[in-house]
């Protein structure tokens, strides 16, 4: 009995002992446990720490950097400012020694006059000095040509083109003309001689060889061919290139280069073809302003610089890229040109800042928009606007599908965004018409083929937004359609102008819609100063335009041109 107690009390002492050891063992790996988590949970902290510290450290470099960015952009603003400031005074000095030196026999004959450095000087033949004043005065009434001379060079227009002296390689590119148009007539006396010209014409008026036969002949006379002294700059890649495709026509058996630069295609190309020796470069803002932030391309030799289309130009969005391109040329000889179809503030600022002294010539009435007389307008009111494309459908089948053997009806119809041209060329791809397209959703590529299957004739029809409504010069468009009524009534006159181009005529065929409403009073006054027929269903939308207002003088403010000299009266 009593070893039997003994055993009971050893085992009991012995599982007591082991629950001991149990308990302990949990005790230490809970321990444990802990202890590795509060170590994880330092470790994420530190971690935490570091990052945030990183961050912070960071955060005061891009501070200390956009300060030091802020500091450098503030001295090299005023450091530009005082070049300006500069150049302004030595251009100031230089034109009272020119007013000193000038000769009063500066509007004599015969003489070539040399005011300008980049000028290789004109001479008047005499040809045209012995052509009869009446001649003179019924060209410049006929085409309704207003030269604003602040130099009083009283310089004649070239009435044809055996009246004007040119390179015999340069003149030989013009016997295909019959004679010059009103622009390039009046403008060549004053380009020949190297001064800064502003030309306000519409567009197809042969503004193109109105700056291309001086730049070309003044490169040639000087034996310049080694250097890169034109530039033009162009709003869109489309007028771009269709510059460049004339100022080639010009160069063709000629050791001078030209190069296109504009978006959508290499940079590279680009550059290789400026660096192999480019005498002119006819370039879009955007992509210039690209390579000359990269260092591609120096613009210091510049001295004969066209801005064409510079109204279309600041509407883009261009001004600051336009400054800057300028201020990147050679400022003290460069002969400064600016062709524009209209003539708004914007525009007469650019010209004040930029230009020395220009003469101001002008083909119309430019300060009221206007239409060109020769397109006949037809303007269709339609009840619902889904009636559009069925109209479209059975406009074309009248314009080209009924056209005459061996008569090339070129048709352009302009739609208002490149979604709805889309759609639209899908439309007419499944009525059968063959028909090209630019707008903003096709490649640089797509949009140059389509451009030139037209031209050549390959393909009749091209449906284009207002990518295509400024500046292009399409030879024999004879219908432009309006789909749909664009934004503003600049850009209705300027879809229109893509037909009636070098004195033919044409056909503007307009929708018109309740949506547009707000914009059929500018219309009525289009139509009735281009003495074309007003629609009745036009006239009830109301036949007024709200007029303009300023902030200070209210409705009866007229925008005045500053750049105009007063006129002295003089009383009996």
């Amino acid at each position: 009995m009593g070893s039997d107690k003994k055993r009971k009390h050893d085992s009991e002492e012995s599982s007591q002992q082991q629950h001991g050891e149990i308990s302990e063992r949990k005790r230490l790996k809970m321990e444990k446990k802990q202890a590795k988590k509060l170590a994880k949970k330092e470790k994420k902290l530190a971690k935490k720490e570091e990052k945030e510290k990183k961050e912070r450290e960071l955060y005061e470099l891009k501070k200390a950097t956009r300060n030091k960015e802020k500091y450098n952009n503030k001295k090299s603003k005023e450091g530009k400012k005082e070049k300006e400031e500069e150049k302004r005074e030595k251009k100031e000095k230089k034109a009272e020694k020119r007013e000193k030196k000038e000769p009063a026999a500066s509007t004599q004959e015969d003489k070539p006059v040399s005011n300008n450095s980049s000028s290789s000087g004109y001479t008047q033949s005499s040809k045209l000095t012995n052509t009869p004043q009446s001649a003179i005065d019924e060209f410049l009434s006929t085409n309704e040509v207003t030269i604003e001379d602040p130099q009083h060079l009283n310089y004649r227009p070239i009435l044809s083109f055996d009246q004007i002296k040119l390179d015999e390689t340069i003149a030989s590119k013009l016997t295909k003309f019959a004679k010059p148009t009103p622009i390039q007539s009046i403008s060549w006396p004053f380009l020949l001689d190297g001064k800064d010209v502003i030309g306000v014409a519409e567009t197809g008026s042969g503004k193109t060889f109105a700056f291309g036969v001086p730049a070309i002949n003044n490169i040639i006379t000087r034996g310049s061919t080694k250097d890169l002294s034109v530039l033009c700059i162009s709003p869109t890649r489309e007028l771009a290139l269709q510059i460049y495709d004339n100022l080639q026509e010009l160069t063709a058996n000629t050791p001078i280069s030209c190069v296109a630069i504009y978006g959508g295609v290499s940079k590279d190309d680009q550059v290789r073809k400026i660096r192999s020796g480019a005498n002119v470069i006819v370039a879009t803002p955007g992509r210039l302003v690209d390579l000359i932030n990269d260092g591609a391309v120096d613009l210091s030799s510049i001295n004969y610089l066209v801005l064409d289309e510079a109204d279309r130009m600041l509407e883009k969005g261009f001004e600051e890229d336009i400054k800057h391109i300028i201020g990147s040329t050679n400022g003290e000889d460069r002969q400064t040109l600016m062709f524009t179809a209209t003539w708004p503030k914007e525009v007469r600022e650019l010209a004040n800042n930029f230009m020395h002294s220009p003469i101001k010539l002008t083909i119309g009435d430019r300060d009221e928009l206007s239409a060109n007389k020769r397109i006949t307008q037809i303007v269709e009111v339609l009840d619902d606007k889904f009636q559009k494309e069925s109209k479209l459908i059975s406009l074309l089948n009248k314009y080209q599908r009924n056209a005459k053997d061996g008569e090339e009806n070129k048709i352009l119809v302009f739609a208002l965004y490149k979604k709805e041209a889309s759609r639209i060329e899908s439309l007419l791809h499944r009525n059968r018409f063959k028909v090209a397209a630019i707008h903003g959703d096709l490649s640089q590529q797509q949009r140059t083929q389509a451009l030139n299957s037209f031209k050549s004739g390959e393909c009749n029809l091209l449906l284009a937004t207002d990518v295509a409504a400024r500046g292009l010069d399409i030879p024999n468009v004879k219908y432009v359609i309006n789909l749909t009524f664009p934004l503003t009534i600049e850009d209705y006159v300027h879809r229109i102008g893509r037909t009636g181009r070098a004195g033919q005529t044409g056909i503007a065929h307009t929708l018109f819609t309740e949506d547009e409403k707000h914009l059929s009073g500018a219309l009525c006054n289009i139509l009735r100063g281009a003495n074309q027929p007003v629609p009745e269903q036009l006239l009830k939308f109301g036949g007024h335009t709200k007029k303009k207002t300023h902030s200070v003088y209210g409705a009866f403010y007229k925008d005045v041109d500053m750049t105009k000299t007063a006129k002295k009266i003089k009383f009996d």
